[in-house]
């Protein structure tokens, strides 16, 4: 059977080591399971094993996140007889490179980001790339430590921008908790059977379209956008879309669609076009399975948008 693993992340003081041991101390999480506890970063507080009430717990500290074998953690877990897996990782190391060597019968089960209120807007502004690579894969993120009637927007705007789909917990310096219930409403009405598409919403549109492609299906799209060809491109076919930066210049891609349209072989690749095509959800070579396949309507020149790498 696969040994589930409880992945949480965040940077430094942040909450993690509190929160993963008054959670061990939880009967209704530990109800004798052995367990078997990573350590991947040192803080000022300390994993205290006789407060847990089975005995159950086993505790090993990795130095090097990204760097520890597989056939490590593959011993820990048997020199334990681990039946799960909890492992605070280091905040400022990358985490899918641990995830990389996770044993083949390890399966991740729940990843949960903590942050400090008073320090998370500042790590956003330095250290963007290690915040965005926590928060997209995270179930759900904790802002700890905030005073009680602090703005939550910008954390919000944060979260979500970065994960549509993330869970938000602000808990306050005095004591109490509140989940976010902001909506995120889309910058364009996607309940209209045509759908334009402004320059500064294209990494949204992409988003939602990839995630949510149903939602689309029937529609007419007009968008703003760069020629690109379509590996094993075939004839009649391109793919209109923006170079789209998540967190930083290092992380710039191109992000378009597949489009039908009969004349494009006339058309030049990184060429700026106006898009007006219907949407359907079918299968195409670019995804596993279904995805968003667009039909040309019309593909018009178009002028360079003032911000050429769409951003969210």
């Amino acid at each position: 059977m696969p040994i589930p693993v409880y992945a949480f992340t965040g940077f430094l003081e942040s909450g993690k080591t509190k929160f993963i041991q008054e959670t061990l101390c939880d009967p209704r999480f530990n109800a004798g399971e052995r367990t078997l506890l990573l350590v991947c970063e040192e803080g000022e507080e300390e994993y205290d094993l006789s407060a847990y009430p089975h005995k159950n717990v086993y505790l090993e500290v990795i130095t090097d996140q990204e760097a520890v074998p597989t056939d490590v953690l593959a011993a820990f877990a048997k020199k334990y007889r681990a039946e799960r897996v909890v492992v605070e990782l280091n905040g400022m190391k990358m985490i899918m490179p641990f995830y990389e060597k996770m044993p083949g019968d390890w399966q991740l089960a729940q990843e949960v980001m903590f942050a400090d209120a008073n320090t998370f807007l500042s790590y956003n502004t330095n250290m963007r790339q290690l915040v965005v690579d926590k928060l997209s894969g995270a179930e759900m993120v904790v802002f700890n430590r905030m005073p009680k009637g602090a703005d939550v927007m910008p954390y919000h705007k944060i979260a979500r921008a970065v994960n549509r789909r993330i869970d938000i917990v602000y808990e306050y310096t005095d004591g109490s908790t509140e989940f976010d219930e902001i909506e995120d409403p889309l910058p364009f009405d996607i309940t209209k059977p045509e759908i334009t598409i402004n320059d500064d919403d294209y990494a949204l549109f992409y988003r939602d379209i990839s995630e949510e492609p149903k939602k689309y299906d029937g529609k007419i799209v007009r968008f703003k956008g760069q020629v690109a060809r379509l590996k094993n491109d075939r004839a009649g076919m391109f793919a209109p879309g923006r170079f789209v930066m998540t967190c930083c210049e290092a992380d710039i891609a191109f992000m378009g669609l597949p489009c039908r349209y009969a004349e494009a072989k006339n058309l030049k690749v990184r060429d700026w076009v106006n898009v007006k095509a219907r949407v359907e959800v079918k299968r195409h070579a670019l995804y596993k399975g279904v995805g968003p396949v667009l039909t040309a309507i019309s593909v018009s020149p178009a002028e360079a948008p003032l911000q050429e790498v769409a951003t969210f």
